[in-house]
């Protein structure tokens, strides 16, 4: 009984409500109508004013030819195509009227616009031809009668006085505006005086639903609550005074039956649950275990996807951008084409390599990756990291120094695809980091070490310094963290993964070496410092591999 009254209401009000989608989609259409019109007007009282303004200034222009003044004809065939585009979007205007607006005196102004834009076609095509023929004036002649002529020909071209015509189209398009803001200012307070009447009676009727339902709801209620408080307390004897046919008097007869029952089953129920809580406990223990096992793995399925995102991009956008010169521009000499091809090919390389310590990463980390050390000359792999940069550097701007001169001394030993690896890393923050115009270069030197003897190895020193934004002091010590951006950078480049630097100090703790990081507001100087390999290692035969 009493959900066949709440269902009754509940269609009632669903039935509203669909009305109410109802009228407010034909509302929003007629407004969006009137609406439309209105801008449609304006749009065509907008163009008959640039077309006269357009005309005086075509006519300005024949002037200064007939003086001999100089006159551009480029600006000649500008102001002629200038309103040949204002009569067709005049036309098209006028056309969307048509569509907009069906009524019997909209069509007779409609058909005005038409028969006043075809004769000031006819009008431009005649304007036109004057201008092509206007020749500076002979020396002697009336310059008072040449305006005259010019005027006849502007103002009443093949018969037809344009200015007056104009100017009619102007005050009729102006007049059709206002009526057209009017229009549509009665539609908008019509709809907001139907929408207030409409919210005004939904509310009424929520209104009187919500007290008819309170008031029949709160008898039951309080008693079926009144019950449920007693069962709670372990009363169990209390029985709810609900009697009749509606859905209140069966859940109470429910509830008395289910208080009959609870007593007896009370101690069994006690027993199970302890056996209960020991299943859940153990059960909990498990899942925090694997919700532990799941969160381990889901945070190292999100570094590697960061570092797969940090470590492809630089050697691809180097490929994509060899790629994009050596296509551009004319047919080049073969030797060109063989160089790009063998700077990919290097590249594609390091993207292999790249490739397979990213999958390495995905089981152990970058610290435990294999490296094939073999003699790296320092100063080529250098070389061949700035050419690599220079698409990245060409981009944004930035200027790169020399690459060091090729001394043949600074060697080390280490595995060149990751060396080549650890200087894009350098070369690619300097870049990205610095401003257009700023300068990156890069520079080799061999350290000696005081404390041992002469033959063994000095150090080697590869500093790559820039003139870009720099890095706060207080984020110094935090730039080699994984993930870490400081504010400065995410402004300069939003695109990022903190990853770079924290890849580039594993790489050269694995040779043996170490990155440091010195910066000021004149720029940022990495310092990559490597041991060098001694006279007798460049004599082995085999590459070491550790």
């Amino acid at each position: 009984m009493f959900r066949r009254r709440l269902t009754l209401v509940l269609a009632l009000f669903a039935l509203v409500m669909a009305l109410a989608a109802l009228l407010a989609a034909a509302s929003l259409a007629v407004t969006e109508r009137q609406v439309l019109r209105g801008r449609v007007a304006s749009d065509i009282a907008t163009g008959f004013i640039q077309l006269s303004a357009q005309k005086q200034r075509l006519r300005t222009w024949v002037a200064q030819m007939q003086q001999g003044a100089h006159a551009d004809s480029g600006a000649r065939a500008e102001l002629l195509a200038a309103m040949q585009g204002t009569l067709q979007r005049l036309k098209g205007l006028t056309q969307q009227a048509i569509e907009l607006d069906g009524r019997a005196e909209a069509r007779e102004e409609n058909l005005r616009r038409r028969e006043t834009l075809a004769v000031l076609e006819q009008s431009v095509s005649a304007l036109a031809s004057a201008a092509d023929q206007a020749r500076a004036l002979p020396p002697g002649s009336d310059a008072a009668q040449a305006w005259a002529e010019l005027s006849r020909v502007f103002d009443m071209p093949q018969g037809h006085d344009v200015r007056k015509l104009i100017a009619e189209n102007i005050a009729r398009e102006t007049a059709a505006v206002q009526r057209e803001r009017a229009a549509a200012d009665a539609t908008l307070t019509g709809v907001r005086w139907l929408w207030l009447g409409a919210a005004a009676v939904l509310s009424a009727s929520a209104m009187a639903a919500a007290l008819h339902f309170g008031r029949a709801l709160h008898r039951p209620l309080q008693q079926l609550s009144e019950g449920a408080r007693a069962l709670q307390a372990g009363r169990l004897g209390h029985r709810i005074a609900l009697t009749g046919q509606d859905e209140f008097a069966e859940v109470a007869g429910s509830v008395n039956a289910l208080a009959a029952e609870l007593e007896q089953h009370r101690e069994r129920e006690s027993a199970q649950r302890q056996r209960l809580e020991e299943q859940v406990n153990a059960r909990t223990r498990e899942l925090a275990d694997a919700l532990a096992s799941l969160r381990q793995a889901d945070a190292q399925r999100r570094r590697l996807f960061a570092d797969i995102s940090h470590e492809l991009r630089t050697p691809t956008t180097v490929i994509r951008g060899e790629a994009e010169i050596t296509l551009r521009g004319i047919d080049k000499p073969a030797a060109e084409y063989k160089e790009a091809l063998s700077r990919i090919v290097v590249t594609a390389r390091q993207l292999g390599a790249v490739i397979d310590d990213l999958l390495a990463m995905a089981r152990s980390d970058i610290d435990s990756l294999s490296l094939v050390r073999e003699p790296v000359d320092m100063d080529e792999l250098a070389a061949e990291a700035m050419a690599q940069a220079g698409v990245l550097a060409a981009r944004q701007g930035v200027r790169l120094g020399e690459p060091p001169g090729r001394s043949g001394r600074h060697v080390v030993a280490g595995d060149p695809l990751r060396l080549r690896q650890l200087l894009g890393v350098l070369l690619d923050n300097a870049t990205r980091y610095s401003r257009a115009g700023d300068r990156v270069d890069i520079t080799i030197e061999a350290v000696p070490d005081l404390t041992q003897g002469q033959d063994e190895p000095a150090d080697l020193r590869v500093t790559v310094s820039d003139q870009g934004i720099g890095i706060p002091a207080h984020e110094l010590p935090l730039v080699f963290d994984r993930h870490f951006r400081g504010a400065q950078a995410r402004r300069h480049s939003p695109d990022g993964s903190g990853l770079g630097l924290s890849i580039a100090r594993s790489l050269a703790r694995a040779h043996g070496g170490q990155l440091q990081l010195h910066s000021s507001e004149h720029g940022t100087r990495a310092v990559l410092t490597l041991p060098r390999t001694r006279a007798q290692d460049l004599l082995a035969a085999d590459p070491l591999t550790t």
